[in-house]
């Protein structure tokens, strides 16, 4: 379910972010770019989370 969800507000927002860089362009609003974009935001999110490490990196205080 939360796949979903990501999916569905992840898409949302891209349609926003497509329609108002569309507007200040001056360029035609395509339905299927914010979708693309979504989908493809999704996938990268739900990548990222795999590829980093769940243990500590044993350094603390190395600021």
């Amino acid at each position: 379910m939360r796949y979903f969800w990501t999916l569905f507000w992840t898409v949302l927002l891209m349609e926003m972010i497509t329609y108002v860089v569309g507007s200040m362009l001056g360029a035609e609003f395509k339905v299927e770019t914010g979708v693309i974009l979504g989908v493809v935001t999704t996938i990268l999110l739900s990548i990222i989370p795999a590829i980093l490490p769940d243990t500590p990196s044993g350094h603390d205080g190395a600021h």
